[in-house]
């Protein structure tokens, strides 16, 4: 699976996408996992609340199921202007 980053989320984890093998069953399971892989990454994903999330280009929920799914990207909220 493809997970991209995306503005500080990016610059913290220190990567814009990595492509990775998970059993996670949904996008709250897939942030624990990378959550438990660096300090890094536990830094990203301190705040869910701060963070929107999309699985194959679709906004969704962090209890989103991800069985078939090729892509998951994390995000800050964005404003329009």
């Amino acid at each position: 699976m493809d997970i991209l980053y995306f503005a500080w989320v990016r610059e913290r984890v220190g990567l814009p996408r990595e492509r990775i093998e998970t059993t996670a069953a949904t996008v709250a399971d897939l942030v624990e996992e990378l959550r438990a892989r660096e300090e890094r990454y536990a830094a990203a994903f301190a705040d869910l609340s701060a963070l929107r999330v999309a699985v194959d280009q679709e906004l969704t929920d962090f209890d989103a199921p991800l069985a078939g799914a090729r892509e998951v990207a994390f995000f800050p909220p964005m404003t329009g202007g």
